[in-house]
């Protein structure tokens, strides 16, 4: 894999700092624990005590650094969300908040849909995001007649928490032309009841009507996650999610599905300086071709904006029951989800990813779909062998053990989301049964010999690196439960590394980003607790008091959100 090298200097008028705190972690296996770290300009100069910072610090020109004392904290390296949605995550907090913790039913879904109706003048879209249909009381998916109790004259889109679809209204089925006999779209599907007529739901390339004509098209290489609203929105949504993800520590981030909406509002923010945390693009499939064509033949760009690679798709998602399980789900046996591409044409797209010297990054869920990346992975290296390639599987929920080893050999990098099985982790075992149980098997990874990385998907979780680790090391679900056996778990340190330099690694950017070194980026997070030694339940509680990007304080508990 072609590793981003940025050669971008901190400013000179950045002062040289010493930072103390009780315990700063680094990852560094040379100095793993140490009590002091010189800073200069937007890197690590020196590790170890206060002296030895000033000491070193003298030998190499950087005498008199100005000291900040953090106190009683445990310092850590920033956390590296590998793969994220950060402007979907931004747009979602201006949507209605349907999840569990404000709706528990259908008809108080409606009610806070029509809320938000009776405040929005004119005939602008109502959008709800959160809901899972089986932590409702009805344990269904809302339908189209009760999406018209909110309007009847506008769109109304509901989504499911998993992001990858969910219910519209009457009016919105309308409007795009879509009635019974509409066909459903390759990766997609228009939901229909016993006699065939349309239930508002639709899942995955369906979404496509979502972003009206003019909208952005993303045909069946993914759920159309890409809903315009104006530039002055997008960028407020932009800063919105910058200041999430930092206020959970998080300085570096993937941003697994870039289209043309996404590239064009991260140019508008590195225009005006407003760029906070490191962003790795992958750039839809969709537009492979488009890439190839102009040349892009590697990872590039500066240490605030780079591309990495390209995202694609192989199946659904487990919580909206689209990924692909030919036999059914236990939980409903005429649903099978589905695949996005026919196994030829997602290995042609691999294999001509591959050829260029790109990274791949495939959404894939079930053990069949999970088959379908491996084989095209190891026959692109058949093909043309690649080393350190680095392809990645995101999520990679259900691999079976031989996968899991084949894996290990070609070198693949599954990027997990552990949130996603403590939100909704006995559902899965509802769709498929006992089987589910082994969801995000990390522990097998480990002792596989493939390399664990820990992400959030925000918005299908909020970016809370914390709550990850201790979900990794507990595998205890919001509702208390503990699936599969204890080999799934793995230890606090793994899972440190995991949402740290493993992610950094997922992303090609290991050797600036990940751990605190000497010469590497100065990113790092200030808790309230050593996640190291505190009780594995109360790693989710410790709080966030700073976060540092490239030697400065870009965050504070005390901010406040943008508005």
């Amino acid at each position: 894999m072609r590793k981003l090298h940025t050669f971008d200097h901190a400013p000179a008028q950045w002062w040289p700092t010493l930072v103390t705190a009780r315990t700063i972690r680094t990852l560094d296996p040379a100095k793993p624990e140490v009590t002091a770290m010189l800073v200069a300009g937007d890197r690590v100069a020196a590790l170890g005590t206060a002296e030895e910072c000033r000491r070193v610090g003298g030998e190499i020109g950087l005498a008199s650094p100005r000291g900040v004392d953090l106190g009683d904290v445990t310092v850590v390296p920033g956390f590296t969300d590998a793969h994220t949605h950060p402007l979907m995550h931004g747009q979602m907090r201006t949507w209605v908040d349907c999840g569990p913790a404000q709706a528990g039913s259908i008809p108080q879904i409606v009610a806070l849909l029509r809320q938000r109706a009776s405040q929005t003048p004119g005939t602008a879209p109502i959008r709800g995001f959160g809901y899972e249909h089986r932590n409702l009381v009805e344990r269904r998916h809302p339908t189209r007649q009760e999406l018209d109790e909110v309007a009847t004259d506008r769109e109304v889109y509901l989504m499911n928490a998993s992001g990858h679809g969910g219910v519209v209204n009457s009016y919105t089925l309308d409007k795009y032309g879509v009635t019974r006999d509409t066909q459903d779209p390759p990766g997609g599907v228009f939901f229909r009841d016993a006699a065939g007529e349309l239930t508002g739901e639709l899942s995955d390339a369906a979404c496509n009507i979502l972003t009206g004509p003019d909208g952005v098209k993303v045909g069946n290489h993914g759920p159309n996650l890409h809903l315009g609203d104006s530039v002055e929105d997008h960028l407020r949504q932009l800063r919105i999610a910058q200041h999430s993800f930092l206020s959970g520590g998080v300085t570096a981030v993937g941003d697994a599905q870039v289209s043309r909406r996404e590239f064009d509002m991260y140019l508008h923010l590195a225009d005006t300086g407003d760029l906070r945390l490191r962003y790795s693009m992958y750039l839809l499939s969709h537009l492979l071709e488009e890439g190839l064509e102009i040349g892009l033949r590697g990872g590039f760009g500066n240490a605030y904006l780079s591309f990495a690679g390209f995202k694609l798709y192989a199946d659904g998602t487990l919580g909206g029951w689209t990924a692909y399980f030919p036999e059914g789900y236990a939980g409903d046996p005429g649903r099978t989800g589905m695949l996005y591409h026919e196994p030829a044409e997602y290995t042609e797209l691999v294999d001509r990813a591959h050829r260029a010297g790109l990274q791949t990054a495939t959404h894939a869920q079930s053990p069949d779909a999970i088959e379908m990346v491996i084989r095209a992975i190891e026959g692109a290296q058949h093909r043309h062998p690649r080393p350190d390639a680095r392809h990645r599987i995101e999520h990679c929920g259900l691999p079976t053990g031989p996968q899991i080893q084949r894996m290990a050999a070609a070198g693949i990098v599954p990027v997990n989301q552990t949130q996603h099985y403590y939100n909704w982790g006995e559902g899965v075992v509802d769709a498929i049964g006992v089987r589910g149980e082994r969801f995000n098997p990390l522990g097998e990874f480990v002792a596989a010999g493939v390399p664990v990385v820990l992400s959030s998907d925000a918005p299908v979780a909020d970016p809370l690196p914390l709550q990850a680790i201790q979900v990794a090391v507990t595998r205890v679900t919001a509702r208390g439960s503990r699936l599969g056996p204890d080999s799934l778990r793995i230890s606090a340190e793994q899972a440190l590394r995991a949402h740290t330099l493993g992610g950094a690694y997922a992303l090609g950017r290991e050797e600036d980003l990940g751990s605190l070194e000497i010469g590497k980026r100065a990113d790092f997070a200030v808790l309230g607790g050593d996640p190291l030694t505190v009780d594995p339940e109360a790693i989710g509680s410790i709080p966030v008091h700073a976060t540092w990007v490239g030697g400065q304080q870009c965050y504070d508990e005390k901010d406040e959100v943008p508005s």
